[in-house]
């Protein structure tokens, strides 16, 4: 049997919950680099797409004054909305903008949620925070928290993302120990990273000579193919670049 995600709706009969998408890729401060320079870091591709985005389910503003009071942060829909105050609310104060998921969530056993912004979608003036919830377990729902950085307002608009949900299998952290150790004591890795440090070296100087080849090639794309320098080793074929997990379907 696969594994599951159960989405729970929260939300009073007939007010229909935030819409779950699986992660996207763009973005609009990615879109524009000069070729879209940014999509070719493939950490950052794969992070945008690692989870679920909940997405707002109207357009609002949020205007903080610098108090530490609830009442310092104003919430202002585009038009009236019958069930706004029960999605968005200034509930902790300081400057803390609080946003209902309008889900319960279920996981695995084993497997926790974290609930964070979408990775890479900067929003100027306020700050998604992070949360790692039991959710095998937890028989009530979590809030979407973000923190204003300065004074002034911010806007969501309806259809962007205020929370992205991952998975992870967080038990086993307590047994990991971090180890610092010298790279020549793996002599494999240290040869493979040499060469690769060899080969990076020379490209980036031939793109400063504007080498025709080169400025062609315009990237390095050893670790997009997960392939090693052709010198050290076959390529991987576990290696993944693009993600496209499962949209959410109706359960019984």
């Amino acid at each position: 049997m696969p594994l599951e995600l159960e989405c729970f709706p929260t939300v009073e009969p007939g007010v229909t919950p935030p819409e779950i998408v699986a992660g996207r890729q763009p973005r609009d401060w990615m879109d524009a680099f000069h070729d879209r320079h940014a999509y070719r870091c493939l950490p950052m591709n794969m992070a945008n797409t690692s989870g679920w985005e909940i997405l707002c389910p109207m357009a609002f503003t949020a205007e903080w004054n610098g108090g530490v009071m609830q009442e310092d942060i104003k919430l202002t829909t585009d038009r009236p909305q019958p069930h706004f105050d029960r999605f968005a609310k200034s509930h902790f104060s300081h400057g803390v903008l609080t946003l209902h998921t309008g889900y319960m969530f279920r996981t695995p056993p084993g497997w926790s949620m974290m609930a964070m912004g979408a990775p890479n979608h900067v929003k100027d003036g306020i700050q998604a925070l992070s949360g790692v919830v039991e959710t095998d377990w937890l028989p009530f729902p979590f809030t979407m928290n973000w923190l204003f950085t300065r004074p002034g307002k911010v806007r969501f608009e309806k259809g962007e993302p205020f929370c992205f949900i991952t998975l992870l299998q967080d038990k086993f952290l307590h047994d990991i120990q971090p180890v610092i150790k010298r790279l020549d004591s793996d002599p494999e890795l240290s040869h493979q990273y040499s060469v690769w440090e060899k080969h990076r070296t020379e490209f980036n100087q031939r793109i400063f000579r504007k080498d025709p080849e080169a400025t062609k090639e315009a990237w390095q794309r050893y670790y997009f193919k997960g392939e090693y320098p052709e010198e050290v080793a076959p390529a991987r074929d576990d290696h993944v670049n693009k993600r496209r997990l499962k949209a959410p379907r109706l359960g019984r």
